[in-house]
Order: structure tokens, then C-alpha cells, then sequence
């Protein structure tokens, strides 16, 4: 016979509810109890009945995560990082993660993200690279429905969101290269609809304007956040004379991409042109040479997020609401002195 609520109750010697309570996950249940609990239920083989628990709480116990890309691209580093932080942090709460992708802007999107307010398929949505005028945002905040952001936007709606300072981490990778003598920069921009795109870019322009630096319109480019995105882009840079010394890239696959290019061009990445990136994907290190990048913690981020929806989906108030964290630069061999 399947172990209950009372026999886990009966061998700890405490109520029901305390362990109905504990289950769940109820802040008013002790750590210390609540790892009894699950010790004990987990001795007595105890399986909650699932249908039942969401039906009598009316939530589904899934968390979605609708991927803003041009295709399935689960092979990016960078969302498998966040993934995997949202997924773990899910699963030690008992929640399951639904994850879906549709075109940025799309259609398809749009009816995404109304398929979640009005069918209620999961309890709460966490939303990534966000725009300047959020509409996905606008959305999930009419509907009061409960969400988690990572990025920042121009609205004046208040949510809680969890950011790095991306103007920050640029100025860090511009002064880097400045300091090591490096005049001449380039910029391979990721895509100017994504709202930590303006960030970098006004990071960049800052570090140069405040060392008296000139940025020619050329010096800056557009790329896809892909590696070939990154390797055809930077054909542009490599075109200009007198040759850039320095490229920063908007983030580490177009950094790779473009090294990657600029080799099969004769030159050496670190000797005759200095290149960086932004966010220390797991292959950065790596790539050769290895890159210098600033590290933002992805899997750390997805893991935050994921903790502040569960909080919110349990009426919990956040101790933080809007979490910016501080960028840490990384220098590796792609950095060098220029060469004048």
C-alpha cells in the first residue's frame, strides 16, 4: 500500500498540514523540517498524486520559457547555460520547465505568449533579451501574470528583473585595450533591436569619449550573435585603413566567429589585432587563442530568475526586486599590444 501525508506525519510525530507544507515548499516549514519531511517521505516511498495536488491548487507546476531565436538553436552555449540554471532551480522545487522557441517579433510570438495568460499552461513565464518597448512585457504585466525578466527595457512598467551591466562590462573590455595602446577600435554590434545591445554600445562609446578617442561611423558594425555572423561582419573591419588594431565583439560567438576569419586572413589574433567578446561562454576559454571576454554568469542567472518566478507563483514578496550585477572582466590571449 503507497504511503500518505498521515504516515510521514505519524513517524515525524507532526500535523498533516506541516507536511503538506513542507512538500510544497512553504517558507513557514523550517529548513531543517522540510528536509525531514523529504527524507522521510522519500524512506517511505511516499508519491504525491500529482492530477490531484494541481487541480486542488489550480496550477500546473510548470515554468515556460519561450526562446526568442530564428530557429531550434539549442546549441548555443549561451542558452544552454541559462537553461540549465532555470531547469535545476525548477526541478529542486518540483517544477517542470516547458521551453518552446518562436521568431522574435513574430506572429507567433505574440499568440506564445497569449496561449499563456489566457490557457494557463504554466503558472509563470521567464522573458530574455528584451527590447526597448517590451510588448511581451506589456503583455504579461495587463494580465498580471506572474514573470521573471533577465534584461532591462525603457518601460516605465515596474518587474522584477535580474541584469548585468552591460555599459559597465564594455567600458572594462575598452579600457582594456586602450591601456594596452589601442586607438583604433572596432565594434561588431549585436543586433540594435535587443535592449543589452544599447547598453554595449553606450559602454563603448563612453570608455572612448572619455579618453578623447575618435569613433569613425565605419568602426561599427552590425552582426547576428552568431559565429558566422561574426566572421562575415568583420570582413568589413578588416577592410579599413589605416587597419584597426582592436575589435570588440557584442558577444563571444561572434568573437570566435570573427578570430576565426581574421586568421584565414594571415594575420594573428593577439599580435597583430587584439579581439574580445562579452559573456564567458564555456568555449571561450578554449577558443585559440583563448578569449578575452567579460564573464557574466549565465547558469547563475537563469538560476536566479527561476527562484524569484517560484517565489512570486507562491506569494512570496522578492528580497530583491531588481538585481544588477557587477561585470568581471577576463583577459586572455586574444588580447594584445598594438602595434602602431
Amino acid at each position: 500500500m503507497a504511503a500518505t501525508l498521515k504516515d510521514i506525519a505519524q513517524k515525524l510525530g507532526i500535523s498533516i498540514t506541516t507536511v503538506s507544507r513542507g512538500l510544497a515548499g512553504y517558507s513557514d516549514v523550517s529548513e531543517i523540517t522540510r528536509q525531514r519531511i523529504k527524507q522521510t517521505a522519500a524512506e517511505l516511498g511516499y508519491q504525491p498524486n500529482l492530477t490531484a495536488r494541481r487541480l486542488k491548487k489550480q496550477r500546473t507546476d510548470t515554468l515556460g520559457f519561450i526562446l526568442p531565436t530564428f530557429g531550434p538553436r539549442f546549441s548555443d552555449p549561451f542558452f544552454s547555460e541559462f537553461i540549465a540554471g532555470i531547469g535545476n532551480k525548477a526541478a529542486e522545487h518540483e517544477y517542470d520547465l516547458l521551453v518552446s522557441t518562436h521568431a522574435p517579433h513574430s506572429e507567433d510570438e505574440k499568440r506564445a505568449y497569449a496561449r499563456a495568460t489566457q490557457r494557463g499552461w504554466v503558472d509563470g513565464l521567464i522573458v530574455i533579451r528584451t527590447r526597448e518597448q517590451d510588448a511581451r512585457i506589456q503583455h504579461l504585466s495587463a494580465h498580471n501574470f506572474p514573470f521573471v525578466v533577465f534584461g532591462r527595457t525603457n518601460l516605465e512598467t515596474d518587474y522584477p528583473f535580474v541584469d548585468e551591466d552591460g555599459a559597465a562590462g564594455m567600458r572594462l573590455i575598452t579600457e582594456h585595450f586602450i591601456e594596452l595602446g589601442h586607438r583604433r577600435i572596432g565594434f561588431i554590434l549585436p543586433p540594435m533591436d535587443l535592449m543589452f545591445s544599447k547598453f554595449r554600445l553606450q559602454g563603448f562609446q563612453d570608455a572612448m569619449a572619455d579618453n578623447d578617442l575618435p569613433i569613425e561611423p565605419e568602426w561599427i558594425v552590425t552582426g547576428d550573435l552568431t559565429q558566422r555572423g561574426g566572421a562575415e561582419v568583420v570582413e568589413e573591419l578588416l577592410s579599413i585603413r589605416p587597419r584597426l588594431t582592436a575589435v570588440i565583439c557584442g558577444n563571444d560567438l561572434m568573437a570566435i566567429g570573427a578570430i576565426n576569419r581574421i586568421q584565414q586572413h594571415g594575420l594573428q589574433v593577439g599580435k597583430d589585432i587584439a579581439i574580445a567578446g562579452f559573456d564567458d561562454i564555456p568555449t571561450a576559454a578554449y577558443a585559440n587563442p583563448s578569449l578575452t571576454t567579460v564573464a557574466q554568469p549565465i547558469y547563475d542567472i537563469g538560476w536566479r530568475t527561476c527562484e524569484m518566478l517560484i517565489d512570486l507563483i507562491n506569494g512570496r514578496s522578492l528580497e530583491q526586486r531588481h538585481v544588477l550585477l557587477t561585470p568581471q572582466l577576463v583577459v586572455r590571449a586574444s588580447s594584445g599590444t598594438a602595434i602602431h
